[in-house]
């Protein structure tokens, strides 16, 4: 991920999640030159990539894959390793944006309950993922990767889903690519993104100002959800990709 320097301003101090939790709630995030960059950068699009909950688009091949349960998908459980697999250079992506101080304060904003990933196995190794921020009803997706064929699609799909049950509403993807458009996602100016941003954050700041990760909506509701709560019929026990893929077929 790059972006003109036109829309972007140096860090003038080091990255804390105090500081980059403000910095989201605004509609600003931090990106760096590469990996081995020991500073970083804000940035605040003038169109902002936005993949709206019931807009999300699944293919009749991805709905057969995560369905299938081809791929074990799981959240939280390796939020570490799949920073540092974003992290990782690929052959048709030599660099990343992703720094060490982006790495090390992702890390703490998830011991916080702030930052969370979803992983996409095959059996036990990593194949892909993503990892994102949560701030109220917003999630701020940070970077996917795959390593296998469709991994980063299925972990988007199980994303969608778990937002929708979740009581999400805005899910920024920051940057528009074809890869995002195929999956339907769509640009917005910036002065319409704030106002989403506004609307989702709406009762998300708790004593003193303080931004709280137990806000008005709930990551883990997927999870937490007894079948009758949802809006398909289900038996009870972990999601599994048929259910994923029912969720998603409501609106999809």
């Amino acid at each position: 991920m790059r972006t003109p320097r036109s829309e972007a301003t140096a860090a003038r101090s080091p990255l804390d999640p105090k500081l980059v939790l403000g910095a989201y709630s605004v509609g600003v995030f931090p990106m760096a030159d590469s990996r081995d960059a020991d500073s970083v950068y804000w940035v605040e699009p003038r169109q902002r990539a936005i993949l709206p909950l019931d807009g999300f688009h699944l293919s009749q091949s991805l709905r057969k894959t995560v369905a299938s349960g081809r791929y074990r998908v799981t959240a939280d459980t390796a939020f570490p390793e799949m920073i540092a697999l974003c992290a990782q250079s690929v052959a048709n992506r030599p660099d990343t944006w992703i720094n060490g101080q982006i790495e090390r304060v992702f890390c703490e904003l998830h011991a916080m309950g702030f930052a969370h990933s979803i992983e996409v196995w095959d059996e036990r190794r990593l194949v892909g993922g993503l990892y994102g921020l949560s701030l109220g009803r917003a999630f701020f997706g940070e970077s996917m990767v795959s390593r296998a064929r469709d991994a980063s699609k299925v972990a988007i799909a199980w994303l969608v889903a778990r937002l929708r049950v979740g009581g999400y509403s805005l899910l920024d993807c920051q940057f528009m690519t074809d890869h995002l458009a195929s999956l339907g996602a769509i640009e917005v100016p910036r002065a319409r993104y704030l106002a989403l941003l506004s609307s989702a954050l709406e009762g998300s700041v708790g004593v003193a100002g303080a931004l709280s990760p137990a806000g008005p909506a709930d990551f883990f509701a997927l999870e937490r959800a007894s079948p009758a709560s949802l809006p398909i019929a289900i038996e009870s026990g972990p999601p599994a990709g048929k259910v994923i893929a029912q969720l998603l077929g409501q609106t999809s």
